[in-house]
């Protein structure tokens, strides 16, 4: 059943819903049964978010329509599978179509236990199944040469710009995930003998990072601008932006957009900068850097916070299939150690591999 209702905002009318019990639902997901209720992380939490507001923004694209005129009826397996299709031909992974998907279920779930009449949806949406990963795990990750290049770009001559540099040296230095980044806080700093930064990674753990000298120069200089005469112990985000007179937490979506536009700039001086650059891709090239520079992979695990020391693995091979490439490239055709060039004599051994995770080899 279709309602047509006003939303109001300081007695202005600002939109007519077309759906009102779907747009309540969301309300109540997002605000009161996520955070509240199921007690979900602050990360957890925006990724539900994430995947629904592209969701919807894609049926708004999808039916020509207006985001208050969206429907339930229009969130069909029909929409859904279109979605997840053109996520993976925009260059996501299956993983990350499979957890879109796992996001959008779990709303509809919600919906059929508080709304009966949106069972028929939930059994709709189910329709949907999960996509089976067959692709090899490949790690994608910038060279030193194009992480340099980018962090030139900023002008630090700008708050803006001074600010942009630092962001993207902390996301460098620590190898942390955007929201680690975003929900850095000044007590979270802690400058002794060793300057360590508090990250809160997935599951609402906690681990501590080492800060470079330059770093905590840089952050010195950051704090006299962006939180001047603020305590260290203050729970102030570090990062923030001004709307209305007042902080606020910058959001993913603009840190998207900066890391995009420098990376742009910077491809034009340095060819090593990748055609697309995302935040993550700053833990994954500080993560091989580390690695290829001799950090043991138990290591690198540990500052990158993985639950499982396999995950880590990934660098292993990324690594190696980077070296069996370069010796392919460095080889003539007409050299007779051509045929002796070939995948399998340089795959990473799992076994032997786990055996030095844990201490074995």
């Amino acid at each position: 059943m279709e309602h047509a209702c006003r939303c109001h905002a300081g007695g202005d009318t600002v939109a007519v819903v077309k759906d009102r019990m779907l747009f309540n639902l969301l309300h109540d997901f997002f605000k009161v049964y996520l955070p509240e209720q199921r007690g979900s992380s602050p990360h957890t939490v925006r990724s539900y978010k994430t995947a629904m507001d592209i969701f919807l923004d894609f049926i708004k694209e999808y039916n020509g329509i207006a985001l208050c005129e969206i429907t339930f009826g229009m969130l069909n397996s029909n929409s859904l599978t279109a979605f997840l299709d053109k996520l993976e031909s925009k260059g996501c992974g299956v993983s990350t179509r499979n957890l879109r998907l796992n996001c959008i279920r779990a709303f509809f779930s919600y919906a059929a236990k508080i709304e009966p009449m949106a069972v028929i949806h939930k059994a709709e949406i189910n329709k949907v199944p999960l996509k089976k990963n067959t692709d090899p795990v490949i790690v994608e990750y910038m060279s030193e040469n194009a992480v340099t290049a980018i962090m030139q770009q900023p002008d630090t001559s700008t708050k803006k710009g001074f600010r942009d540099q630092f962001m993207l040296r902390m996301f460098y230095d620590t190898a942390a995930r955007i929201h680690e980044i975003l929900d850095i806080r000044l007590c979270d700093l802690r400058f002794g003998k060793t300057p360590i930064v508090i990250l809160r990674g997935k599951g609402g753990k906690t681990r501590t990072v080492p800060l470079a000298e330059k770093t905590v120069e840089q952050f010195n200089i950051y704090k006299t601008v962006f939180h001047s005469g603020e305590s260290l112990y203050s729970e102030a985000y570090i990062f923030y932006v001004v709307q209305h007179g007042c902080a606020k937490p910058m959001s993913e979506r603009t840190v998207r957009k900066f890391m995009t536009e420098y990376a742009d700039e910077a491809r034009k001086k340095c060819s090593d900068v990748p055609n697309k650059i995302y935040p993550h891709l700053w833990r994954h090239s500080r993560a091989m850097h580390l690695y290829r520079h001799g950090m043991d992979l138990t290591l690198v695990s540990q500052w990158l916070g993985h639950a499982n020391l396999e995950t880590t693995l990934v660098y292993a091979h990324a690594d190696t299939e980077q070296k069996r490439k370069a010796i392919e490239a460095a080889t003539s055709n007409n050299s007779p150690l051509k045929t002796f060039l070939n995948a399998d004599r340089f795959v990473v051994d799992d076994d032997e591999m786990l055996k030095r995770l844990y201490g074995l080899r």
